[in-house]
């Protein structure tokens, strides 16, 4: 519990370093770049600089049921906050770095408040008319970084539920899109659907003629 606690206190601070540049700016984090399946997301988020969200993480070291909690404590406490993503259509047309880069650029245009200054999970830039900057592995170092991570990734997870009311047959609820062993088998077995992105499946599909 002393080193949880220690955790979410640093990245706390770290946004406070950063506020001594940038009083306003933004965190930037997407979701979704490596399944086979659905939109890939991105979120943005401004928070306060008085505010404490306690067990705060990169949502990678999070459990499922843990983001779900933190999400709309996120969505409460932030000065502003949005949601993006980039279609399997635009992923297909521009490749998934592209697609993701576009999502976070529409997060960080979406945002109800115009940020100073938006610090991007990764060591990609999107095109933004702002000054920003990337963190390499953001979402366990900055706060307002690892808050627009669990955004993303829980808004993404509940576009697969969601998928799996459509197309029961392939298991969105539970691999989220991933390729398991299940996943690949259920493909072998249906073929892909129109939530899957077949650039994804080029090597699968090669390799099992």
């Amino acid at each position: 519990m002393a080193r949880q606690l220690k955790t979410y206190t640093e990245l706390f601070e770290f946004d406070a370093a950063v506020r001594t540049h940038y009083p306003v700016f933004c965190g930037v984090d997407e979701a979704g770049r490596g399944p086979l399946a659905g939109d890939v997301y991105a979120a943005a988020v401004i928070l306060p600089p008085d505010i404490r969200i306690a067990g705060l993480n990169d949502s990678k070291k999070l459990s499922e049921a843990r983001r779900e909690a933190l999400a709309p404590e996120i969505r409460a406490s932030a000065l502003a906050w949005c949601v993006a993503t980039a279609s399997v259509a635009e992923i297909e047309e521009m490749n998934i770095l592209r697609a993701a880069l576009l999502a976070m650029k529409r997060a960080v245009e979406g945002l109800s408040e115009t940020p100073a200054f938006a610090l991007v999970d990764g060591n990609q830039c999107p095109d933004l008319l702002m000054p920003l900057d990337t963190l390499t592995h953001g979402d366990a170092k900055s706060a307002s970084i690892a808050a627009a991570s669990v955004l993303a990734k829980t808004a993404r997870d509940a576009s697969l539920r969601a998928l799996d009311e459509q197309y029961p047959q392939y298991g969105f609820a539970q691999h989220k899109g991933y390729g398991t062993k299940a996943h690949y088998e259920a493909i072998a077995k249906y073929g892909m659907c129109p939530a899957h992105r077949p650039s994804f499946l080029r090597k699968f599909y090669g390799e099992s003629r």
